[in-house]
């Protein structure tokens, strides 16, 4: 492994450190203080110097994430709320927007993307002929149970794994389980997501899965380039032409800026995933994230560009833009019978250097370029 630069064998740390731990490792801990009181997490902390959290209670999604004390993972100002704390169905179905915070939150497990009422006849429950869904569904609010903290060794190699569960489920509705495995290599600069949802219950239920990866300052800045392998953008809000920032180059942070959404159609690489990346102006500092095509086909760009909330999210996701309703009318709509199963991998990588970011930056472009 490498550590601090030197090439080391296990045995050879061991001789430097009574404490692994000292160097890299995974620890427990639980929040305490404001609306943040009685989460649990996990931090996972490489010896390359990245660190990331993750919340058991939220879903097992991604907390504050940093690379050598450097934030990159966004924060909103909401703070990682108590679970309890949250009402799905309030503010006209926008309460998930006093959950955004953090490097991941996750949308799903049975409806993402806008609030909508959507039949719920064939769960064959007489008073509930229809479900009310808000802004990217039920998941981020529901506290995980946790499987597996801790180191995993294979002779000289370790990675740094935590494994969880969520159970999203109601009587007579849905009964979806997400298992989700974060992984990080002792020495990594890598985050590894592999999630599987699958149908614990005997009903045909539907099945939407997104990810809001959020990046922030300094990782964002002005000058900040998007580079997406994009063979054309089918849809983004009224608000781009009405404001007409760049989705390619971001700006300062601006007063009163109105987010801009776009769907872009990406091209998969020959391996067949999807790839994009956040570079800095001046390539010293980025972020890759890479995910199956195949599962997650669909991609959406946030720019949330409002000075005291500045990030850009990079959102994987299983289905178009236009949402739950569309989906089932245009038979695009996945459909999990009881014990089925979706798989998903996804990795974010920081890019540490000019040398990794440019590395990046040209194996997305030999995928395909992008518009101006």
């Amino acid at each position: 492994m490498n550590i601090f630069g030197d090439e080391l064998s296990v045995a050879a740390l061991r001789e430097r450190t009574g404490d692994l731990a000292s160097v890299a490792g995974v620890r427990e801990i639980e929040l305490s203080n404001g609306v943040e009181r009685g989460v649990r997490a996990v931090q996972l902390r490489s010896a390359a110097g990245l660190e990331v959290e993750v919340l058991v209670d939220r879903a097992l999604d991604l907390g504050s994430a940093r690379f050598r004390g450097v934030p990159f993972g966004w924060r909103s100002g909401n703070g990682f709320r108590h679970p309890g704390l949250h009402e799905n169905n309030d503010e006209g179905g926008l309460s998930w927007l006093r959950a955004l915070d953090g490097l991941l939150v996750s949308g799903g497990l049975d409806h993402t993307l806008f609030g909508d009422e959507i039949d719920a006849g064939h769960y064959r429950y007489p008073p509930k002929q229809s479900v009310a869904h808000g802004l990217h569904g039920r998941l981020t609010a529901i506290p995980g149970r946790l499987l597996e903290a801790g180191e995993v060794w294979d002779g000289d190699q370790c990675t740094l794994r935590v494994r969880g569960e969520v159970v999203q489920a109601t009587s007579f509705g849905e009964h979806l389980r997400l298992t989700r495995t974060v992984e990080i290599d002792f020495d990594g600069l890598e985050i590894r997501l592999y999630d599987v949802v699958d149908n614990l219950g005997f009903e045909r239920t539907p099945h939407m899965f997104l990810y809001h990866l959020n990046f922030g300052w300094p990782v964002i800045d002005a000058g900040t380039e998007f580079v997406a392998p994009i063979a054309e953008t089918t849809w983004c809000s009224d608000s781009v032409a009405e404001q007409g920032v760049s989705y390619r180059v971001q700006p300062d942070p601006k007063p009163g800026f109105v987010e801009q959404v776009y769907e872009h159609r990406l091209v998969p690489g020959p391996d067949g995933r999807h790839r994009v990346a956040l570079i800095r102006g001046d390539s010293t500092l980025g972020v890759e994230v890479t995910w199956d095509a195949a599962a997650m086909p669909c991609f959406f760009e946030w720019q949330n560009l409002r000075s005291g909330q500045y990030a850009v999210g990079l959102e994987p996701s299983t289905h178009h833009v236009t949402g739950n309703a569309a989906a089932r009318d245009d038979g695009t709509m996945t459909w999990l019978e009881h014990g089925e199963s979706r798989a998903y991998r996804t990795t974010i990588r920081v890019l540490d250097g000019a040398e990794a970011t440019t590395a990046a930056r040209d194996a997305i472009r030999r995928v395909a370029g992008q518009p101006d």
